[in-house]
């Protein structure tokens, strides 16, 4: 694929970062651009490897080597399509997911992977700036209805499959604007917001529905009763987004927020909404948790102008390159720099929060940590006390599954996500009530974009069946999160 011996010649290299002076003074994406001539190169490094272990490394199953041989060759057209066959949203893929595509990249046996998120980047972006993208109308109308809950990539992707499938699609989003966390989570240095619009005008275009500021559940506007009495059928898409807390004294502090708490006002603001009431301008923060939410947030703080930003890990650092515990093709755990660890800020590890001190005010002022020391078995042991000074502490040690208490009928499985068959169906259709599935983190749990994308291309395939039976089933790349163990619904 690509050049011959692309991957011997070739040394990868990544997309350049604008400055970071330059960058802290703006919400843009971090990322210069590259010239064709580059791009090209680095999607020359595919290597004719006979079995691409990509395949099995992306959730999507997404056609990495011939869409790497069309980019190499200059077919941006050709590639879209190849690229667009599994995948419905590359722009965002490439901008956010972390690439389990290029840990079993077959070049990385021995050298650096092959760049395939950039190059998936790279494909989107040429086919908006060619006018490749447009809007797909569905050949026939199929007479069904489908309402989907929760307006995140899996949604999303779900709405665009059964639509095209001829389907009548609405979308209900409980904010104000369409996208979910796309919108509302990730910061604009990460993916500007110009990006998700133009996908949603497509889906606008095509034809699917959007209702916006509705809350679906018991005590909201609209019931999970009434939307099964009025569709044929019903898709929860409604993410993970009930946030880990930490039990320990002090926690009710003023200053002490979860992540999606900051984020989601910053977000708005950096919009041209409302300012924030949760500013980290000329402020101690400490931010808990070391994943990309705590990496999302250390670039938000950097950009409001924070005095300083520490960023604390329960876990160990990882380790630079791929430790034995990790053999390829697996996705390992690696140590990474962001570009919002690029900007500054310090990086602390093994350490466990034990309490917040709070100030006659009830305001937080530090946070008093254990310091661990683990085993090889993953056994700690307190060596220690650390004190960090804060005044705004910001929780990002993930989520722990989805907003349910208002779909008390919904089954859930023992770790709170919604449980489903192996057809992705949560409740079946009685006489009067249509069926409903459920895909994306509210089933799997918090997980990537790529995984969230996958399921609702999977889910929109088993309403298709349901809806269609004796048509054309649609694409169906992953089955439901451990559908061996997951209770069948009867």
């Amino acid at each position: 694929m690509g050049k011959p011996d692309g991957f011997l010649t070739t040394s990868r290299h990544n997309a350049t970062r604008r400055p970071v002076a330059v960058r802290l003074r703006d919400w843009k994406e971090v990322y210069e651009p590259q010239s064709d001539e580059e791009v090209r190169e680095q999607a020359g490094r595919c290597m004719d490897c006979g079995i691409p272990f990509c395949h099995q490394g992306c959730p999507l199953g997404n056609l990495i080597p011939e869409w790497n041989d069309l980019v190499y060759r200059g077919r941006f057209a050709s590639a879209i399509e190849r690229l667009h066959a599994t995948n419905n949203f590359p722009e965002f893929t490439g901008r956010l997911c972390p690439a389990p595509c290029e840990s079993a990249c077959v070049v990385a046996i021995a050298d650096e992977p092959v760049a395939i998120e950039r190059t998936e980047y790279e494909i989107a972006e040429h086919a908006w700036s060619m006018n490749l993208i447009r809007p797909v109308q569905p050949v026939h109308a199929s007479g069904k209805s489908v309402a989907i809950v929760g307006s995140g990539p899996a949604g999303l992707a779900a709405a665009q499959q059964l639509r095209r499938a001829g389907h009548e699609v609405t979308v209900f989003e409980r904010n104000e604007a369409v996208g979910g966390l796309l919108r509302f989570g990730i910061p604009e240095f990460k993916m500007e917001k110009s990006v998700l619009e133009r996908r949603v005008s497509q889906l606008v275009a095509e034809g699917v529905r959007f209702e916006t500021g509705v809350n679906v559940g018991n005590q909201g506007e609209v019931t999970l009763e009434s939307l099964r009495q009025e569709f044929d059928a019903v898709v929860l898409a409604v993410g993970s987004t009930r946030p880990r807390d930490l039990d320990v004294p002090g926690r009710n502090a003023h200053g002490v927020h979860f992540a999606m708490d900051y984020l989601t006002p910053a977000n708005r603001e950096a919009v041209g909404g409302a300012p924030t009431q949760i500013s980290a301008a000329g402020k101690r923060v400490a931010i808990l948790g070391g994943g990309d939410t705590g990496a999302d947030c250390l670039g938000t703080a950097h950009r409001q102008g924070a005095a300083s930003v520490v960023q604390l890990e329960l876990l160990p650092q990882p380790p630079a390159t791929r430790p034995a515990s990790a053999p390829w093709p697996t996705m390992p755990l690696l140590y990474k720099v962001t570009s919002a660890h690029e900007e500054g800020g310090e990086r602390r590890y093994a350490l466990r929060t034990r309490e917040f001190r709070v100030d006659e005010d009830g305001r937080v002022v530090a946070l008093i940590a254990d310091q661990l020391d683990y085993t090889e078995h993953g056994e700690t042991t307190v060596t220690g006390d650390v004190v960090i000074e804060a005044d705004l502490v910001l929780i990002a040690a993930g989520f722990v599954g989805p907003e349910v208490t208002s779909l008390t009928t919904v089954p859930t499985t023992s770790r709170a996500t919604i449980a489903v068959d192996a057809g992705w169906n949560c409740l079946p259709a009685s006489d009067v009530l249509a069926p409903v599935f459920a895909a994306g983190d509210a089933v799997r749990g918090q997980s990537l974009i790529v995984w969230a994308i996958a399921e609702g291309r999977s889910v929109a395939s088993a309403v298709h069946a349901y809806l269609s039976p004796d048509s054309v089933r649609l694409p169906h790349p992953v089955e439901p999160y451990s559908s061996s163990w997951l209770p069948q619904i009867r």
